[in-house]
């Protein structure tokens, strides 16, 4: 069992999750229970795979985890610019958030590709 708390990508993921909850703040009241819920569940979603996938016995297992949290974080990814487009974010909101996924996301295929060899 690895400690996923030792993981860059659980680390940054985290920070991103942190970024995500500050930056959704101010979304209008009638998105809570829509755009907001669902950014945010995107978001919680990649270190909680990371850290699910940390606890399982085999490196295919934390592979299949580590894929999964690909999967959040390019929803995650949609959902930035869609809440963008409807003018959720300013500009820098938006590119400081999508870097964070985009570091993450090649943070995740790197690891997965490293355990799948």
């Amino acid at each position: 069992m690895k400690n996923f708390k030792n993981l860059s990508v659980w680390e940054k993921s985290h920070q991103l999750t942190l970024k995500v909850y500050k930056h959704t703040v101010s979304f209008p009241s009638n998105e809570l229970y829509g755009l907001t819920s669902q950014i945010r569940r995107s978001a919680v979603s990649i270190p909680s795979n990371i850290a699910e996938g940390s606890g399982r016995n085999t490196d295919p297992e934390l592979a299949r985890f580590l894929t999964i949290a690909h999967g959040s974080a390019s929803e995650l990814s949609y959902q930035l610019f869609l809440s963008f487009e409807l003018g959720y974010f300013s500009i820098e909101t938006y590119n400081n958030l999508e870097s964070s996924v985009t570091e993450v996301l090649k943070m995740l295929n790197s690891f997965i590709q490293k355990l799948s060899k």
